[in-house]
């Protein structure tokens, strides 16, 4: 066996299509678009390359078939962050074999090791973590749009090779038509009659002015995380043109106190319900079957992908109005067809949004881990911090 590094269109496309050789037959595989893996890749496209760097490898056995392929990167504003400088790994895919997952996972350790870090996480993204982020070890469903899928020997081939659990990742779930717990959903009505609070759905035709409430909330609730660089109005723009053609601005809600945006939630149709059926090629013929799919209702799940609340309207409730706005919408099946109701992954060193999504009336549905191996295996292992 032999890794070999990704360096020519050829090689990029072979990165590409063994996994869809490797899940042939599998019912629950949704393969990610080409262009969504692609713009990783892409120096071009992925911002993280200005303060980061990515190799990617193919492993090949003697007749030089596929056996497997990864890839392993440095993010520099968040490498010297953690205790010991710390690289990525992800994209990892291989047969069921020891052997082959070690040489994949040999291959990141060491070039990671020479680029100055002491340990690697994995399997993650080299971009945001709301994609293509943990290992599935639970729940091998269909993976949900940007979520990682993969079979469950994976945790064996990781477990062996010396990965230690840095943290879990839990996705939420509820039935649409499920009532919501009645303390909560009193507490949420008395702010709804509150003359100082607003709440609306999003109004596509004013989504410049959506776009900068959720930069506002989102600035003042989340920059004070470690590692949260505070948004600025082009990349607010920009995040929102890419939802645009798939926003349903009647489960979209904000909050307003005195007229100010406090709040905000925003939840999508559930796109890999849709994108199952193009292959992974999002072009003329794709986009016609996505609209075609669509409109036929093949859309049953809701995902709610972010959720904002200004420190100083924390726990009042504002969370729950939204939730009980949303509800009034979402469990008229005269207007919309939803039936289940999932979370983006919330990480168990986050145990005050793990309390909100129980409180929505959510239970853990799927778990995937990102994990982590310390080069010195002599070192402490220590797992990720509450916040």
């Amino acid at each position: 066996m032999r890794l070999q590094e990704v360096s020519t269109p050829a090689q990029a496309r072979e990165f590409l299509e063994f996994p869809v050789r490797l899940y042939k037959g599998d019912p629950n595989y949704v393969r990610p678009l080409d262009q969504d893996i692609e713009a990783v890749f892409d120096r071009k496209r992925n911002k993280y390359f200005r303060h980061g760097s990515l190799v990617r490898w193919v492993l090949l056995d003697e007749q030089g078939k596929t056996l497997g392929r990864v890839a392993a990167f440095i993010n520099k504003r968040t490498a010297n962050t953690f205790e010991q400088p710390t690289g990525g790994l992800g994209f990892f895919e291989c047969i069921d074999s020891q052997e082959a997952a070690n040489m994949l996972l040999d291959g990141c350790r060491d070039w990671l090791a020479g680029q100055g870090m002491e340990a690697m996480d994995g399997p993650i993204n080299f971009g945001d973590r709301d994609q293509w982020w943990g290992l599935l070890i639970d729940n091998f469903g269909a993976p949900l749009y940007g979520q990682n899928y993969n079979p469950p020997y994976y945790q064996q081939l990781f477990e062996r090779y010396g990965f230690k659990l840095y943290f879990n990742q839990f996705t939420y779930f509820r039935k649409v038509l499920d009532p919501l717990t009645p303390a909560y959903t009193e507490k949420a009505a008395q702010l709804l009659r509150n003359s100082e609070y607003r709440f609306e759905h999003m109004q596509l035709k004013n989504l410049p002015k959506y776009t900068e409430d959720f930069r506002q909330v989102y600035n003042r609730a989340w920059v004070k995380h470690s590692g949260v660089k505070e948004m600025t109005p082009e990349q607010a723009t920009n995040i929102m043109r890419k939802l645009r053609p798939i926003l349903d601005e009647k489960v979209c809600w904000f909050a307003y106190y005195q007229g100010e945006p406090v709040g905000f939630f925003i939840a999508l149709p559930e796109l890999n319900e849709l994108f199952r059926y193009v292959n992974g090629q999002l072009n003329w013929l794709g986009k016609l079957k996505f609209a075609y799919h669509r409109w036929r209702g093949a859309v049953k799940t809701l995902t709610g992908i972010a959720f904002g609340i200004a420190p100083e309207h924390q726990r009042k409730g504002v969370e729950m109005a939204m939730v009980l706005a949303v509800a009034k919408v979402v469990q008229d099946t005269s207007k919309v067809n939803y039936q289940d109701f999932v979370m983006n992954w919330i990480g168990d060193f986050n145990p005050k949004m793990m309390t909100v999504a129980r409180n929505l009336g959510g239970e853990i549905w799927r778990t995937h881990a990102t994990y982590r191996y310390l080069f010195d295996r002599e070192k402490p292992f220590k797992r990720a911090p509450a916040i």
